[in-house]
């Protein structure tokens, strides 16, 4: 079998301004062709253009070379050796972001593309199903207003979630509300639902060290990304001296990075999102650097269900993997381009063991309406 082309197809929900936009507004989707008819499919999460050039760019030298042009010709299921040759093909101008983020889109496809020619389910191509239920928790912006967030707290509660994670927004700006919000939040939803924390990098250690203690009173089950994402003795102050689990991770690319996060800033719980990290390839390396050091996995996942059924057959691959991120988020991308997609019941994903590869399908229509180039 040979890839015969390499897609990168850019799509965006028109007319929206930046007050709208959640992260699931674009993406880029990666396809992948072959002369025997089979076709993969991957996504990446990071500024579409920006990766799509990464894809498209004509060979300059040997080590500042475009995706396609490394793979065209080449085998898709020798999956080890083409990541090794995309990443040694990108050194000049990679080694980590866009060009790592690039790399993961393709790498998804090609293991969608393994998976279907074996007939077999990404996760038992990886290794083996440890998990074939995974929790699944909601999880979307955290809203303006103590109401809104009670409000949504118990929507999700009602829909069956178990776990459920509010992020960003104005988390930060006032100790007092966001101790109000989360709170409130805890009232609608009761004790038996983990209720999770994105601060979105909003304090200092000092800050992060206060806001540990409230949220631990409320029950919160991880504080994610309360630092900057650089501030690793922070990280590490902060881990050491919470009882909190201090999770983070989302924005890095490559195991170097979670290497750091693990080892330097003793986070309990990382977070690699498989379109930004390396793809899954990387992604396992990243989930085994976890394991040796007993710590826990949950991959980030708020984009498509592309990306949604990656992270499942991934979280279900690895030994510990528990729980994936299930964005609750209306956007058609999110909602919409997969019309085949994971199975959400009871607060669970069920991993699809019964379907080839990633398991999904796209809805060709939804891609042709969104897709800008």
């Amino acid at each position: 079998m040979k890839i015969t082309e390499v897609e990168a197809i850019y799509l965006s929900i028109p007319d929206l301004d930046a007050e709208q936009c959640d992260g699931t507004q674009d993406t880029l989707v990666i396809r992948i062709h072959t002369d025997e008819g089979i076709v993969g499919v991957g996504e990446v999460d990071s500024s579409p253009l920006v990766a799509k050039a990464v894809v498209e760019a004509p060979a300059s030298h040997s080590i500042a070379t475009g995706l396609r042009t490394l793979l065209i010709g080449e085998n898709p299921i020798e999956i080890e050796r083409l990541w090794d040759k995309m990443y040694r093909g990108t050194i000049y101008f990679g080694r980590t972001g866009p060009a790592l983020h690039a790399i993961s889109g393709v790498d998804i496809a090609l293991w969608d593309i393994l998976g279907k020619t074996m007939n077999r389910p990404v996760c038992e191509m990886m290794g083996g199903v440890f998990n074939r239920k995974l929790k699944a928790y909601a999880s979307a912006l955290m809203p303006e207003t103590i109401a809104e967030a009670a409000a949504m707290a118990e929507q999700y509660a009602k829909l069956g979630y178990k776990a459920m994670k509010f992020g960003w927004g104005p988390i930060g700006r006032d100790a007092k509300f966001d101790e109000a919000q989360i709170k409130a939040i805890r009232e609608a939803v009761g004790d038996d639902v983990d209720v999770m924390i994105d601060a979105g990098l909003a304090w200092d250690l000092k800050g992060a060290l206060r806001m540990a203690e409230v949220y631990e009173r409320y029950g919160v089950y991880w504080l994610e990304e309360p630092v900057h994402s650089n501030d690793i003795a922070g990280y590490r102050a902060l881990a050491d001296r919470s009882r909190i689990s201090i999770a983070g991770g989302e924005q890095e690319s490559g195991r170097m990075a979670f290497q750091r996060l693990l080892d330097e800033g003793h986070l309990d719980i990382i977070q690699p999102d498989l379109a930004r990290v390396g793809g899954l390839t990387e992604g396992k390396r990243i989930a085994y650097l976890a394991y040796d050091r007993h710590k826990k996995v949950v991959p980030h996942a708020f984009k498509t269900g592309i990306l949604v059924a990656a992270s499942t057959h991934f979280a279900a691959a690895i030994p510990n993997g528990f729980m994936i991120e299930y964005t609750v988020s209306n956007s058609p991308l999110a909602r919409d381009l997969v019309s085949r997609e994971i199975e959400f019941k009871d607060g669970y994903v069920t991993v699809p063991t019964d379907r080839p590869g990633l398991g999904i399908e796209i809805d060709e229509k939804v891609l042709n309406r969104y897709r800008v180039r």
